[in-house]
């Protein structure tokens, strides 16, 4: 059987790579705090980094969504799953920043000569950033920095953590979005796998970007 895979991994491979120029540059993965916990789950995220580096994406942001607990718990969750990030990914070559649930940014590496950047929420959902974008133009509207008729898209994206626009957002194991990137994803193309994060195969990767190829791309027209 993982033969037969192989050949077929192949195969997709070498469809992918003759329409290289319809890859897409910047990739959302959805997982779940109790995926990232699991026992394979860092070597399995270290994988993703390689196949997405492989295809030149350049751009990883990771969300992990976290269930509603008490404030306590989530604080010891939240601090796990830090622990889990950094260790996995303090050998990746690559820029990471990380967003915890109250919508701070740390810069957990520099890039340096990498043009791989990695961003990784935990917890941080859309709802919270376009509140927090909000609140934050009202502030300045109230103190004169910004007139109610210049209130438009871009003056909304400026307030926003992530400024950028993602191709494809993938989500394992699940058939349901999480609240991510409201804002910047709404032009994405969304892939479901029935396969769960930590079984997730470079097959089932392959499979989303040649998903990813075949769509017509409209941005809302």
């Amino acid at each position: 059987m993982k033969f037969f895979s192989r050949l077929y991994e192949q195969r997709l491979e070498k469809i992918i790579r003759k329409d290289d120029s319809s890859l897409p540059t910047h990739i959302v993965l959805i997982i779940t705090e109790s995926d990232l916990l699991e026992k394979r789950s860092p070597l399995r995220i270290l994988d993703f980094i390689t196949w997405c580096r492989k295809y030149s994406i350049n751009i990883l942001t990771i969300y992990v969504s976290l269930i509603d607990l008490d404030t306590a718990i989530k604080g010891q969750v939240y601090n796990e799953l830090v622990t889990c990030l950094t260790e996995t990914l303090q050998d990746v070559d690559a820029g990471i920043d990380l967003l915890s649930f109250d919508g701070k940014i740390e810069n957990v590496k520099n890039g340096g000569t990498s043009s791989m950047q990695i961003n990784i929420s935990l917890g941080y959902g859309g709802k919270k950033e376009l509140t927090k974008a909000f609140r934050e133009i009202m502030s300045e509207v109230r103190s004169g920095k910004l007139k109610p008729g210049d209130i438009d898209g871009s003056a909304i994206e400026q307030h926003l953590l992530i400024k950028y626009e993602p191709d494809l957002v993938i989500r394992s194991g699940g058939k349901r979005l999480a609240d991510f990137l409201i804002w910047q994803s709404v032009y994405s193309e969304i892939y479901f796998t029935d396969v769960s994060w930590v079984n997730l195969r470079k097959l089932d990767f392959l499979r989303a970007l040649r998903d990813y190829q075949k769509r017509q791309r409209r941005f809302g027209k």
